[in-house]
């Protein structure tokens, strides 16, 4: 008996060692991280990072280096905390000391693991004050990136909600307020979320400072959202992408001017002018046509606006001219419904969509009105017709195979051939000015027509020279490339928006922003003429 007490009591002993080791490890842990679990280097990093945690204060400095966090691999110093559901992280940043490589990173990041291949999404302040929502979507594929129109913020949040991963931003007093950059992020299970900092300089260690750090976890079910609208701009050689501006409710279909400086896009059933460099929009005087729709466009010596409304013809969509600065509309389709898309080079003829006897198709029409000529007939919906650059094609999509593709004609209507053959279906093709590519919307197979709020693709391909025809054209192998992955669908590229220099195209995202995650930006766009 005597010894079964000693033998408990030795029991008793060791497991009250054994919790007050591990509540001492806890303690340590929260003392030394605050709200985190560990930190560690991600990568291969010649220089070890640290973390500092001043707990009188609340804040993180976090000393990292690594060449860079980018392409198909990552190097910098993590603090982290392993997570499950919806999170949202925010923080005051700021770099530690002047100089270093313009684009050292301090980031707030979820990362499905420490590999440094991981798929992951993080909001990174660059040393240069660029601010943007980075990501790779699929283990070991390449960093793409969203930047933001505001430079060197103040506060940050990244916020996860479901498969989605949204950028919030914030200056001094300002509440944070959605940035207008948004992306899918399939993060599964057990994940992390923290902070971290890279140097983009193997051979140095930076620092930065995290402070009135908020990290809520298990976040409430959405119950209400607000749609918010972003006009992007995307490079072609590189895809990054860049917000132009952002607003609630749906703003559509930009166009860019051939002098390169403006932006004309769709909202409200009016149309507004948008500098390419950012700011407000200002509204373009259409007259009574107050009911436009997204299919617009500009004139080939940029002097003429034309415009699709349905404000009369009981509802029903004409095409019509206005000049660019504004003024009286003047119809030139008789029937009804028509949608314009496209503009001859030479500027004399008009080519839109029109439904008559119950089926869409491709007609032509001159500027200055007259006789309408029909160029296709096959059953099934044709759309989205755009001149090639040297006016000798009509590119547009159909149907007519069982799912939309791209296809393309001779001016006249002849010789109507399928150019792309895939699983997606495949809306709008335009025609960069110098004639080298086509970019495109591309939706998943089972979504039928065009519709909004989907996930979609901008791909691209390059274009197909005319010695390819003559019945070869489907036998031609052209790589299909993806430019950009977006949540939108109609409103995203209805009409031609490259660049005059063929280096960009413009395009609308869309967002469904919780209403309790950020202050809403208000709707800016001007009734001034």
């Amino acid at each position: 008996m005597k010894m079964q007490k000693i033998y408990v009591f030795a029991l008793l002993l060791l497991t009250a060692c054994w919790l007050a080791s591990s509540c001492d490890a806890a303690l340590r842990a929260s003392t030394t991280s605050g709200v985190f679990e560990n930190h560690a280097d991600v990568g291969i990093v010649l220089h070890p990072g640290a973390l500092v945690f001043d707990s009188s204060h609340g804040t993180y400095t976090v000393s990292g280096s690594g060449v860079n966090m980018w392409s198909t691999a990552d190097a910098f110093h993590f603090v982290w905390k392993q997570v499950t559901g919806d999170v949202a992280l925010a923080a005051d940043v700021s770099f530690v000391g002047n100089g270093g490589n313009e684009h050292r990173k301090a980031v707030l990041i979820v990362r499905q693991n420490l590999d440094a291949d991981s798929v992951y999404a993080d909001v990174a302040l660059h040393g240069n004050s660029l601010t943007a929502l980075q990501y790779r979507d699929e283990k070991g594929a390449a960093t793409h990136e969203v930047q933001s129109n505001v430079s060197g913020p103040r506060r940050l949040r990244i916020e996860k909600r479901g498969d989605f991963v949204y950028l919030f931003l914030g200056d001094g007093d300002q509440a944070l307020h959605y940035s207008g950059a948004s992306i899918r992020i399939p993060l599964r299970g057990t994940y992390y979320v923290g902070i971290g900092v890279c140097s983009h300089d193997k051979d140095v260690v930076e620092k930065a400072t995290f402070a009135n750090v908020h990290l809520a976890e298990n976040l409430a079910l959405v119950a209400k959202t607000t749609l918010y609208s972003t006009l992007e701009r995307v490079a072609i050689d590189s895809t990054d992408r860049s917000v132009v501006y952002v607003a609630p409710g749906r703003s559509e279909a930009p166009n860019w001017l051939r002098d390169g400086t403006t932006f004309l896009f769709n909202r409200g059933g009016r149309l507004y002018r948008l500098p390419v460099a950012g700011g407000d929009p200002t509204l373009i005087d259409t007259g009574f046509a107050i009911r436009c729709n997204n299919d617009h466009g500009v004139s080939p010596d940029q002097t003429l606006l034309a415009i699709s409304d349905q404000s009369q013809e009981n509802d029903r969509s004409n095409v019509y001219i206005v000049p660019t600065g504004g003024g009286v509309p003047r119809r030139i389709t008789v029937k009804s419904p028509s949608y314009w898309h496209g503009w001859s080079p030479d500027g004399k003829t008009l080519a839109f969509v029109g439904e008559r006897n119950g089926d869409f198709d491709i007609y032509t029409i001159p500027v200055d009105g007259g006789e309408e000529t029909q160029l296709t007939t096959a059953k099934g919906l044709d759309d989205g017709p755009e001149y090639s650059p040297d006016g000798r094609y009509i590119y547009f999509n159909s149907e007519r195979t069982g799912h939309m593709q791209i296809w393309r004609m001779r001016a006249d209507g002849s010789e109507q051939e399928q150019i792309v053959n895939d699983a997606w279906n495949d809306w709008f093709p335009h025609i960069s000015p110098d004639g080298k590519w086509i970019v495109f919307l591309s939706y998943d197979a089972d979504v039928k027509g065009h519709l909004e709020n989907k996930d979609v693709m901008l791909r691209m391909m390059p274009l197909i020279e005319e010695k390819a025809l003559a019945g070869k054209l489907m036998s031609v192998k052209v790589v299909i490339s993806v430019v950009a992955k977006l949540f939108g669908g109609q409103g995203t590229i209805n009409v031609p928006s490259w660049s005059p220099d063929s280096k960009e195209v413009a395009f609308v995202s869309y967002a469904l922003v919780p209403d309790e995650s950020a202050e809403k930006i208000p709707d800016k766009t001007s009734d001034t003429k």
